[in-house]
């Protein structure tokens, strides 16, 4: 009878440390594949910052004696816009204009995009 006792805690302990052995690689290898996944996302993270992220801005200017808004856009505009007209039309509804009017000293407000931030 004591035997059979003997054996049976001998199984039982085995068993115990089976389940044991198997939780520990169980955590580990969660452990190993979440730090795995945070970095991979800080890898994703620092290739996206060298990528240069153009923020669209505005800025205030004065209308010279020679200038006209076709002469303006031209000088202002970037690779953000299709056409010169694309850019003037923006720059027509930014200062609430009725046409392509503009006076010498008159402000007008013009975007630009800029990856430089100016907060």
């Amino acid at each position: 009878m004591s035997e059979r006792r003997i054996r049976n805690n001998r199984i039982r302990r085995q068993r115990e440390l089976r389940r044991h052995l198997l939780i520990s690689i169980f955590t580990l290898c969660i452990a190993i594949g979440f730090a795995f996944s945070i970095f991979s996302i800080q890898t994703n993270a620092a290739d996206s910052s060298s990528e240069a992220i153009e923020i669209k801005y505005y800025t205030s200017i004065t209308v010279s004696s020679n200038d006209t808004l076709w002469s303006i856009s031209v000088e202002h505009m970037d690779e953000h816009y299709d056409s010169v007209s694309d850019y003037m039309n923006e720059v027509i509804n930014i200062n609430s204009l009725t046409d392509t009017t503009i006076y010498t000293g008159q402000h007008l407000v013009i975007p630009y995009y800029s990856s430089e931030f100016n907060g």
